[in-house]
């Protein structure tokens, strides 16, 4: 496919990582149709893509509402399907979830729109029945790839796709020492207390604060850090030890390890920030896959 005038449809668009992986791919001439409902991530969207069309609920969307669609986007949310644990919340009860359910609409949408291209996304710890529940319906197997290739963060993740693929993305050798702020302000810093674990471990420190033993991690500057999550404000952030000190990642570096444009998400509180970053998609992962619609 060469880089013609072509409509894109993104479900749970979130704050648009699809049109900035199309734009990282090359492919600049589109019209871009996006669901969300997230008032924040709309806001993000709007300001930095403001031609966007917002179609809200994903419930809502009709195929005959539109013009004919040559890409599909989406991974709808993953936290059902997800087997990680926290806060002694078990959230993995796979497609049958509230939030996971919703790649039934994906499906539908798919199917009413007969798209050129798709692309799904979901986490890789999903079980092997709910993996192969979702291939049998797309009709292909999930490429599997871990965004520790492009960025600083360990991010494994499946794609469901019929764009000729690649291999693997090229290792940019990335750590975390590569990506953080050197004077981040105050209020990223802890005072607490912590357990020193080891110079060459990947978690550095355990921080003494309450909660999941997963909110205590306190990653090591040479390595790389876990999962960015949507999960929103308190101790969820991510945490480095820098200068024999722990403290929170702060926005902008949370950008820079999902490969977004620093101060994309600017114009929202830092809470907002965190979740549309940890609830988005890595840029150069997608951009790697949507490289397939312009050779």
């Amino acid at each position: 496919m060469t880089k013609t005038h072509f409509n894109v449809l993104s479900l749970f668009d979130g704050m648009s990582c699809g049109q900035l992986a199309l734009h990282k791919a090359g492919i600049t001439n589109f019209n871009y149709f996006a669901s969300e409902i997230d008032k924040y991530a709309m806001r993000i969207t709007q300001s930095n893509y403001p031609n966007t069309v917002q179609l809200g609920n994903v419930h809502n969307i009709k195929a005959n509402d539109l013009p004919h669609i040559n890409l599909l986007l989406g991974g709808s949310p993953c936290q059902n399907l997800s087997q990680t644990t926290i806060n002694n919340i078990k959230h993995n009860q796979g497609l049958q979830g509230d939030k996971s359910r919703l790649f039934y609409e994906y499906l539908r949408i798919l199917n009413e729109t007969k798209p050129k291209y798709f692309l799904f996304e979901n986490v890789a710890s999903m079980t092997n029945a709910n993996r192969d529940v979702i291939s049998q319906a797309l009709e292909c197997e999930p490429i599997r790839i871990n965004s520790n290739l492009t960025t600083a963060q360990d991010r494994d993740r499946y794609y469901w796709t019929n764009i000729p693929v690649a291999a693997q993305p090229i290792d940019k050798g990335i750590v975390l020492a590569d990506i953080v702020e050197q004077n981040p302000a105050s209020k990223y810093w802890y005072a607490q207390s912590f357990d020193y674990l080891g110079d060459n471990e990947k978690v550095q420190a355990t921080l003494h604060i309450k909660g999941h033993d997963i909110l205590k991690r306190v990653y090591n500057l040479k390595g790389k850090c876990g999962t960015l999550t949507c999960l929103k404000g308190g101790n969820h952030q991510k945490k480095v030890l820098q200068d024999g000190k722990p403290r929170k990642l702060t926005p902008l570096e949370y950008e820079r390890l999902q490969n977004v444009p620093e101060g994309y998400t600017s114009g929202v509180s830092d809470t907002q920030r965190y979740n549309m970053l940890g609830n988005g998609w890595t840029i150069d992962v997608i951009a790697h896959i949507l490289q397939g619609l312009v050779k």
